[in-house]
């Protein structure tokens, strides 16, 4: 029997359903990766990320589909990890701000389809430069598709029939759309990810509640007929306007300001725009060659709260590490200036950067991103007035940038640092006696001196950019390219440093890894010290696996 309406029990059913789906076939997603390296985590953090969410769910008795929404959203929100995660819990916060405008118990075919379109655009609000070919081209198109076919759909069974079929084909067509995943010869991981979730949802429909652990593929499905889905990485940016900028402010009278008061002149100034209001506060996020006219602007309309202004054509792209915990100190007594948050993965890595001065370690990295309570956790266990986040991986930075909105009272800045080499390298830069806007202006100076590079092994045959590989190979990566590959991991590694070098090259850092053999480390660097012979050598036990050996370059 169709159904004509959404309830809240049914809602309920429905989002368990596709979370548990997920959860059950996300080791597929894993594995199909833009990247033939083994720390494909596009599964595991939408996974990880929906189960926070119906955590809270199932702890919540209410059959309200407004609470149960609502609910939902906040749960996803401070459970999120990685910009797979963050994007998808930004779509059911998109769900939400629809359902909740609702004055019923259930929703109609109307409302559910305005409640798709919601999630589908504040998803896009959600990345700083949204890349078609990924998840949210998915959610995009099918909504589209749904609104077109609104005349036609008479239950909510019609419209996620529908719906699924739009986001099936979208996904078909993602490589076509993002170079990156062409040349790998896949599609977006998140956009399959997503598909499993609806998967979920008709499952509910039809009165089929999925167990955890049962391993659903349904038949003719495109995961079955293609084994060919991936890409976590969101992709180049072709940065236009090179201020990323941020800011809270506590509005003088929010009752009678409109969000266009900023929308409209800031549309003019930039790109990537964001404007939110929640009562008397307001979020507003902008790409644009004038920040400080932006700040200007908004004191007109309250006092300033937060503030983060990121150069970003100061920043490199690298890809990275991995696992997730707390690493635990104790709070200070009295309140310090700044405090210093890491995620970081290798027990010698982690006390490398104790060393260096980080006040807390979140262990973690690209085959276990920390989720957005692990960050607010740790900003609220530390007495500081200023806190500087270091994400050292291009996946985590999206979610260390929520605390920014969640953590208000706090200052809070997020460094761009896209690798352990680049965390490590803007470390040497900190100091506690300068401001903080001068603290990540030297530190973004530093990762911008310098390169790096890791090593790792293949798990598949691919060709990317004229390099051949093959599974079980070593592979050379620095700035998001497969740089260097072939069967022996020394010869991968020399190969690797001999293009990080240069002439003006001052110090190298190798961190080494578990698998690393003593002779092995023995013969990198015996080819240093020919190749390099004045530079400065600095070896360091990271004790990380996936990667053999991470590498920094100044």
């Amino acid at each position: 029997m169709a159904n004509s309406k959404l309830s809240g029990t049914l809602f309920k059913k429905m989002v368990t359903n596709g979370a548990v789906n997920l959860k059950n076939n996300h080791k597929e997603i894993d594995n199909l990766n833009v990247f033939p390296v083994p720390d494909g985590d596009t599964g595991t953090n939408m996974q990880m990320t929906m189960m926070a969410g119906i955590k809270e769910v199932k702890n919540n008795k209410t059959d309200s589909i407004q609470d149960i929404s609502k609910i939902l959203s906040r749960g996803l929100l401070m459970g999120a990890r990685g910009n797979s995660g963050v994007i998808l819990s930004q779509f059911f916060r998109g769900l939400y701000s629809e359902i909740a405008k609702i004055d019923s118990d259930s929703v109609s075919v109307d409302d559910f389809i305005q409640a798709l379109v919601g999630g589908y655009q504040m998803s896009y609000r959600a990345v700083m430069d949204p890349v078609e070919g990924t998840i949210l081209t998915v959610v995009r198109e099918s909504a589209e598709k749904v609104l077109q076919e609104r005349k036609n759909l008479k239950s909510i069974d019609e419209v996620l029939k529908v719906y699924l079929t739009q986001a099936k084909e979208t996904l078909i067509k993602t490589p076509d759309l993002l170079p990156v995943l062409k040349e790998a010869g896949v599609v977006d991981s998140g956009g399959a990810g997503f598909i499993k979730i609806v998967e979920g949802w008709m499952m509910a429909l039809n009165g089929q509640e999925i167990q955890e652990e049962q391993q659903y593929v349904e038949q003719n499905s495109f995961v079955h007929e293609h084994n060919e889905i991936g890409a976590h990485n969101l992709g180049e940016i072709d940065i236009k306007f090179g201020y990323c900028t941020e800011f809270i402010v506590k509005l003088f009278d929010y009752e009678k300001f409109d969000e266009k008061f900023m929308r409209e002149p800031l549309s003019q100034m930039g790109d990537s725009l964001v404007v939110v209001t929640d009562e008397d506060l307001l979020k507003v996020h902008v790409h644009t060659n004038q920040p400080g006219v932006a700040l200007t602007l908004a004191q007109k309309y309250g006092e300033l709260q937060t503030i983060k202004v990121d150069n970003m054509r100061n920043q490199h792209s690298n890809i990275m590490n991995s696992e997730k915990e707390v690493t635990k100190i104790e709070t200070p007594k009295q309140k310090s200036k700044y405090a210093l948050i890491s995620v970081a993965s290798g027990e010698g890595i982690k006390e490398v950067f104790l060393e260096l001065g980080v006040d807390r370690v979140i262990s973690g990295g690209q085959t276990m991103n920390p989720s957005t309570e692990d960050f607010v956790k740790a900003i609220n266990e530390l007495n500081a007035e200023n806190i500087i986040i270091l994400p050292n991986n291009s996946n985590i930075i999206l979610t260390a940038e929520q605390t920014v909105e969640l953590c208000p009272e706090y200052n809070i800045r997020v460094l761009k640092t896209k690798s352990i080499a680049q965390g490590y390298s803007s470390l040497i830069s900190f100091d506690p006696t300068m401001k903080i806007d001068e603290n990540i202006e030297a530190m973004t100076e530093s990762i911008t001196n310098m390169k790096s590079g890791e090593v790792t092994y293949a798990i598949r045959d691919t060709e990317m950019k004229g390099v051949k590989i093959k599974e079980g190979d070593f592979i050379g990566i620095s700035s998001s390219e497969i740089k260097v590959s072939t069967n022996n991991k020394v010869e991968t590694t020399n190969n690797l440093i001999d293009l990080l070098l240069s002439d003006e090259s001052e110090i190298i850092t190798v961190f080494y890894g578990l698998d690393v053999l003593d002779e092995e480390l023995d013969e990198v660097i015996s080819h240093i010290n020919t190749k390099a012979p004045d530079i400065e050598v600095e070896i360091i036990e990271g004790k990380q696996d996936i990667y053999s050996f991470i590498i920094a370059v100044e």
